[in-house]
């Protein structure tokens, strides 16, 4: 089943994935959200990832921040 986000408007997208290959030659995987489901929806949001949604009611995925882990300096 595809990953379905619900806005605050009440309209529903789906989240779909897209690779695509950049000029350099480079694999780039696009994330999209839809109204409709269509082929390459993803199931769940990628790790490392959330929704948010903008002030027109559109959802996009933000990058989480994770922590950095502070290393201890030894003297």
């Amino acid at each position: 089943m595809a990953y379905a986000f619900t806005n605050s408007k009440g309209v529903t997208y789906y989240l779909h994935t897209k690779k695509s290959t950049t000029s350099t030659g480079k694999e780039r995987t696009l994330f999209y959200f839809s109204k409709e489901a269509k082929e390459g929806t993803l199931d769940e949001v990628p790790t490392g990832y959330e929704v948010v949604e903008m002030k027109t009611g559109l959802p996009v995925l933000k990058k989480t921040v994770q922590p950095e882990v502070a290393s201890e300096v030894s003297s």
